[in-house]
């Protein structure tokens, strides 16, 4: 056995271990007759201090915060950005009467890193959030804290070249999957919710 052939196979049975079932999941959506009387002022994404963050190039870092679909730079500010963007498309269609603010607080967004992509056999976006919109005048609640299950199956080897050529970075898929999510969630499309297999942390 060569030594690539040993490696690949090291590679194979450390990810086996972190085979699972992913989710695209909430608990309630929220009744389109409600939504459709609501137009959105601003989006505002918390990142709770104690999320950890690594830079890590390993095939599943342990950390909250794991994101290599940009430059070096603050990871943290990053994911806030994809989240705000992503929260923000999709609820662009609400055009209702009544001005909301939709919070967001992150709990993991753990995508996947350059080694996983090279090598790994199937990797996923690990990302969940809980979700909560309020009245702009009053900050009355409207909805309870909803947490958000945004599970995304990431391109790796040469699915992951070809998407990249296309445009289909993982930044870009995972804010237009945010934003299908929220769009399902609010009542203004498709029910994204679902269930996959795959490797991932």
């Amino acid at each position: 056995m060569d030594r690539r052939t040993f490696v690949l196979m090291g590679i194979t049975s450390l990810l086996a271990g972190c085979s699972g079932t992913w989710n695209v999941d909430y608990d309630d959506a929220v009744d389109p007759e409600i939504s459709k009387n609501w137009h959105v002022h601003a989006v505002q994404v918390a990142i709770p201090d104690n999320l950890t963050v690594s830079d890590a190039n390993t095939y599943a870092p342990n950390a909250d915060i794991v994101w290599h679909g940009e430059l070096g730079g603050n990871r943290r500010e990053q994911v806030a950005s994809i989240l705000t963007e992503g929260l923000s498309l999709g609820a662009r269609p609400l055009k209702g009467p009544r001005g909301i603010r939709i919070h967001a607080r992150l709990e993991h967004f753990h995508a996947v890193t350059p080694a996983a992509v090279a090598r790994a056999p199937g990797a996923v976006h690990n990302i969940a959030y809980v979700i909560q919109v309020v009245d702009e005048a009053s900050g009355q609640p409207l909805t309870p804290p909803e947490r958000i299950q945004a599970d995304l199956e990431a391109y790796v080897g040469a699915a992951a070249v070809t998407a990249a050529i296309q445009g289909q970075t993982q930044r870009v898929r995972i804010v237009d999957h945010i934003a299908s999510v929220t769009r399902g969630w609010l009542g203004l499309g498709p029910d994204q919710r679902r269930t996959f297999q795959s490797v991932g942390r």
